[in-house]
This record gives structure tokens, C-alpha cells and sequence, in this order.
């Protein structure tokens, strides 16, 4: 009767073991589900509601620097109010704002400049897109975005670039706009 026992002992230990076994195995077989799941930063910050909320915006020519000539030579096609032209036209094709004439009548002003960087070289020169997006009724600015352009040789490369980076100011606007659901379903504390 000992021998017996001592066999039902081991088999029930051995039975308690195994359990063990795969249960130490289940959780680590997870552990890597779970590390996965957790965010490898800060979460990003919230967007001001007004930027996804506003129905109408005006956009105001902030100006910058003269697309004429450098050294006798036309640096970008269109005259000094290429960005503002531009912009304008790409918010308004878009149709997720109603474009209105007075900042008064606005929930948002989205302010687009334009600067040139002096490179001190003959050419290329560099440029910056800017676009600051301003609440009205505070004047507190909300965000605001930088785009460099590249500066290139020839003027239709330097145009192409121009393109290019008010097509990315854009997009970034277009993003920003429009929340994505993870942001739209986090509570606001």
C-alpha cells in the first residue's frame, strides 16, 4: 500500500506540476500581447474642439516677403500672393469650411505667410510656408504649421517645390480638422 500511494502522491504532484508548467507558459506567451498594447510615449495631446468644430473660416494674407526677383531673378512664379491664392483655392475646393469675407462672421481665421531664408548663395533659396490657425474671439493662436521650401536651380523645380509644400500645409490642415476616432472618443477630462 506504501508503493501505492507513493505512485498516486507523484502522479498527483507530477499532475500539479504540469498544470503549473502550462500556466507559467499561457502567461508568458501573453506577456508579450500585453507590453504591445501599452503606448511607447505620451499620448498625443488634444486639438483645440474649435479647429474640428468651426463651420466657417477666414483666411487672411499674412504676407512675407516678395516672390519677385533675387539677384535679377524671379524666384517663384505667381507674385507675392501665390500662397494666399493658393491656399485659398485648396480650402475652398476642399468644402469642409465655408469661406467667409470678415473675420468677425469666422469660428476660425487660418492665417498663411510666407518668408524667404537668406541662404547666401546666389540661388537656390529657401522658403517657408507658414500657416497659423487662430481662434477670433480670443485671438489665441491654436496651432500653427511650418513648411520649408526646398530651394532648387531652375525656377520650374523651385515652382514644383513650392507646390509640393503647400500641398503638405494642406493635408496637414485636413488632418487636423478632421479627428480621428481614437481622439474622438477620448474623454475630456
Amino acid at each position: 500500500m506504501t508503493t501505492c500511494g507513493l505512485v498516486e502522491g507523484e502522479t498527483i504532484f507530477g499532475t500539479i506540476k504540469f498544470q503549473a508548467f502550462r500556466l507559467a507558459v499561457a502567461i508568458l506567451a501573453l506577456a508579450p500581447l500585453v507590453s504591445a498594447q501599452q503606448p511607447k510615449g505620451p499620448l498625443p495631446a488634444p486639438v483645440p474642439p474649435q479647429i474640428a468644430a468651426a463651420q466657417k473660416v477666414f483666411i487672411s494674407n499674412a504676407g512675407g516677403e516678395s516672390f519677385e526677383t533675387v539677384i535679377d531673378q524671379t524666384v517663384f512664379n505667381g507674385g507675392p500672393d501665390r500662397p494666399y491664392n493658393e491656399f485659398y483655392a485648396a480650402m475652398k475646393s476642399w468644402g469642409r469650411y465655408q469661406l467667409v469675407s470678415s473675420p468677425a462672421d469666422a469660428d476660425l481665421v487660418l492665417e498663411i505667410s510666407w518668408v524667404l531664408t537668406d541662404t547666401g548663395l546666389r540661388l537656390p533659396v529657401l522658403g517657408q510656408l507658414r500657416l497659423v490657425v487662430v481662434d477670433p474671439k480670443t485671438h489665441a493662436t491654436l496651432w500653427n504649421f511650418t513648411e520649408y521650401v526646398r530651394g532648387a536651380i531652375l525656377l520650374g523645380n523651385r515652382d514644383k517645390n513650392f507646390d509640393q509644400a503647400m500641398t503638405t500645409v494642406v493635408n496637414r490642415m485636413k488632418i487636423l480638422a478632421v479627428p480621428s476616432a481614437a481622439t474622438a472618443d477620448t474623454p475630456q477630462k
